[in-house]
């Protein structure tokens, strides 16, 4: 047993701040949270935290580690002036290039850093068009080697090969949710990667692929992971082909469930709301991401049950998120305040629980001990009232000082348990070889 002594214990959703609290964790879970536990459990290891702020992980809701080696890059990219095109010139280049060695220093360095800025979970959707099988267990690999939990699925489309290139997603989609069944079962492993049903976008799924991916719901019991409406052409493209908003025709399909999580939404309808809404599923957004791709602002955010906040490949730092999401919320003239935006970073919590089938999110006993721990001297008080604003306007990645992940230190007092340097030397030279194999592209 582990208790970590004298911290100020922070929860979002409600907000509350307590201090001088002592965590008990036993295995993976919090088993109590008070004063002075040490008494209650005189054997118990004890760390002391000395005032830091301790609360419940924080989860990036939707990230793409495929690119992790796209930062700075030096490959011929073509003249880029609207999103599709950053598409074709870019991203649909460098995820055909991936190799397996490429994709897992890419995983691994994205997990690594996700954890240094305080991330517990990220749920990852991921596209490697000449590495299809096989290609979820090398991004879990990353997850458990960095010690991370999450989730990840395939991108399923049909934008390289047709029906064959989207059955191939599908067998991925549906071979890795069995892995974890089986993982699950035999307890040989830890428990800290999930499965999703993956998919690109309805613009670049044929009714065929719908089914296809239906079936894999149906047969695993997942949830699917998609791109909806990120660009005014998705939303036209479903008009023109199918006569419907892109939502409607994904409802008709049976493809959603409570565990579903649509990332963008930027142009979805209110009846594609509604839709969402019926199903108990959760929207991602993507604020930084809409506003580097120019593809405008999602309106609608107070109208949906369940939003939560993603990077979509821009890093996982979410206390930026949060702060970017803020701003250009009210850059655009919306109503809501840094509490719903609080709500939101909480509500990456809600789809763990959906999916990993245990209490995440909360200080309190029989929750999972995935903790975010701060380093935080405010000027002003730390209350429950103006938590938000203290995420809002101060509180950054600079601020984590550890990190907790099932109950295990991945991440103390700065420094990961392992050496570093050695991986990113190796991602340094994979990049290289990436970029180079994306020149050679037609």
């Amino acid at each position: 047993m582990l208790i970590l002594r004298n911290a100020t214990a922070v929860q979002f959703e409600p907000a509350r701040v307590d201090e001088g609290v002592d965590i008990a964790i036993d295995g993976t879970a919090i088993v109590a949270v008070g004063k002075n536990l040490t008494a209650r459990y005189p054997a118990a290891t004890v760390k002391e935290m000395q005032g830091r702020l301790v609360m419940p992980g924080i989860v990036c809701a939707h990230n793409h580690f495929y690119s992790g080696l796209a930062r700075g890059i030096l490959a011929r990219i073509d003249p880029c002036p609207d999103f599709i095109s950053t598409l074709k010139n870019l991203w649909w280049k460098l995820d055909r290039a991936l190799d397996e060695e490429s994709l897992y220093y890419s995983g691994l360095v994205c997990s690594l850093e996700a954890i240094k800025q305080g991330c517990t979970s990220v749920i990852d959707h991921h596209a490697s068009p000449s590495l299809i099988g096989g290609s979820l267990d090398i991004l879990r690999r990353g997850f458990l080697t960095a010690g991370l939990r999450g989730m990840t699925c395939y991108e399923t489309t049909d934008r390289n090969g047709g029906l064959d290139e989207l059955r191939r997603g599908v067998e991925e989609n549906i071979r890795f949710a069995h892995r974890i069944d089986l993982d699950k079962k035999s307890g040989k492993t830890p428990y800290l990667v999930e499965a999703h049903i993956g998919a690109h976008a309805p613009f670049t799924l044929s009714d065929a692929g719908l089914e296809l991916l239906s079936d894999a719901i149906q047969s695993t019991g997942r949830g699917l992971h998609i791109h909806v409406a990120e660009d005014r052409y998705d939303v036209s493209h479903s008009h023109h082909h199918y006569g419907v908003d892109p939502m409607v025709r994904l409802a008709r399909a049976g493809l959603l469930n409570e565990k579903s999580l649509i990332a963008h939404g930027l142009f979805l309808s209110a009846q594609d709301v509604a839709v969402i809404n019926e199903f108990d599923a959760c929207l991602v957004h993507n604020a930084r991401s809409n506003m580097n791709n120019q593809v405008g602002y999602n309106p609608r955010l107070a109208e949906y049950r369940h939003v939560a906040l993603g990077t979509d490949g821009i890093g996982a730092d979410m206390f930026e998120e949060l702060k970017f999401a803020c701003f250009k919320h009210r850059d655009a003239g919306g109503t809501l305040w840094p509490d719903s935006f609080l709500r939101f970073l909480h509500n990456g919590n809600l789809l763990l629980e959906r999916n990993f089938g245990a209490p995440f999110g909360a200080l309190a006993a029989g929750y999972q001990a995935d903790l975010t721990i701060c380093d935080y001297h405010s000027p002003t008080p730390l209350c429950a009232e103006n938590l938000a604003g203290h995420l809002a306007f101060a509180l950054n990645s600079a601020s984590v000082h550890s990190v907790m992940v099932a109950g295990n230190l991945v991440y103390e007092n700065r420094c990961f348990p392992f050496d570093v340097e050695e991986i990113y030397f190796h991602a340094r030279q994979a990049a290289e070889k990436l970029w180079q194999r994306m020149d050679n592209l037609a």
